[in-house]
């Protein structure tokens, strides 16, 4: 690579996130603990929403030696909303072994780090260049797509050959020093700039060092061949009362969507079939997962939801129960006024929202 080249791109980026780098949480005190919070969360999901998130995470957890002390399900009520909840799970095993292993200190070494749950390459290079100003390059969504453009990469990013050039690129742009604001300076440039789609090419710094810009190629680049094909699914969720009207809740186990939040009784449903038979495969779906067994369920509610691949839309239905079932590891019956305190997925909480609104004493 050019060294006038490269003295240029590093002066220009430099200089714009100098002057438009967004005041966000993270970047007031940039601890490796706090720095790992923030990436974790920033994986899928926008700014906007992890904000909120980040400040009560860490109100309830402020250093690993709590975030390690504390219960899974404490952990996941705190993160629940925010989606994608393997990453909740694994930064709990990754304090404790950060405790038990590392004497409570955030490693610093790229190979330590990268051993820890939930802590790839990227996730690594982020934080070592950030809280450590290790010379580490970092990969992702918005830095893709920024240098495929400036660099003209034409290839698939979703193959391992496009990888490793942007990866090789991603270093070679690299300074000396004070690499964790430059790193932060090429996401911050990518997303608030290189937009996706209609890209700020009039106000980018990199502009007229931008092949892309130059061929008018910024609306075909990064190339992307992989398309998701979306599944429609039918699922349904059984509110279970009992006699002492408490509803009945189960932990989803591993391997499963939800792995470690509580739901209601949930299944795929047969889409359009005769009320005798759906009646049948909900007391069927209900004593398969939990072996309590169902009268015949009432429609609550219908909605709607999508979770990575999958567009779904879920009946709820409330039913009373015919048979007790003692409260094994992964059931509770619980009064509804003790559904605050379970960590739900994201549809659970509308059901136990609504519940909770309907027993509700009017005005």
């Amino acid at each position: 690579m050019d060294i006038e080249y490269l003295r240029r791109f590093r002066s220009a980026l430099r200089r714009w996130y100098r002057q438009h780098a967004r005041d966000l949480p993270w970047r007031i005190e940039m601890t490796p603990y706090r720095i790992w919070i923030s990436e974790v969360m920033l994986q899928q999901t926008q700014v906007s929403k992890v904000i909120p998130y980040y400040h009560r995470f860490l109100a309830q957890f402020p250093d690993i030696a709590s975030l390690a002390d504390a219960s899974e399900e404490s952990v996941l009520r705190c993160w629940e909303g925010l989606g994608y909840y393997r990453r909740a799970r694994q930064l709990h095993r990754a304090a404790r072994l950060i405790v038990d292993q590392h004497d409570g200190t955030f490693p610093s070494d790229p190979d330590q780090l990268r051993a820890l749950p939930g802590i790839g390459r990227y996730t690594a290079g982020a934080i070592l260049s950030i809280a450590f100003e290790q010379r580490q390059p970092i990969l992702e969504a918005n830095t893709i797509r920024l240098l495929s453009r400036v660099f003209g990469v034409d290839g698939d990013v979703q193959r391992a050959s496009t990888q490793q050039q942007l990866w090789q690129l991603a270093e070679q742009i690299l300074p000396a020093r004070k690499t964790g604001d430059f790193n932060q300076a090429l996401m911050e440039l990518g997303s608030q700039v290189c937009h996706p789609r209609r890209p700020s090419c009039s106000s980018c710094p990199l502009g007229k060092l931008c092949q892309a810009h130059s061929a008018g190629l910024q609306e075909l680049l990064p190339v992307n061949r992989q398309k998701v094909n979306y599944e429609s699914i039918q699922e349904a969720a059984v509110v279970v009362r009992d006699s002492r009207d408490r509803v009945l809740l189960r932990k989803c186990g591993d391997g499963e969507r939800w792995a470690g939040l509580w739901d209601f009784p949930r299944f795929v449903l047969e889409p359009e079939q005769p009320d005798d038979r759906l009646q049948q495969q909900l007391a069927n779906g209900v004593q398969q997962l939990t072996g309590v067994q169902i009268g015949l369920a009432d429609l609550l509610a219908t909605m709607q939801h999508s979770v990575t691949r999958f567009r779904i839309t879920l009946h709820c239905y409330l039913a009373s129960s015919r048979s007790s079932s003692r409260a094994a590891g992964n059931l509770r019956w619980l009064p509804l006024d003790q559904l605050d305190d379970y960590p739900l997925s994201s549809m659970g909480r509308e059901i136990s929202e609504r519940l909770l609104a309907a027993a509700a004493p009017s005005a």
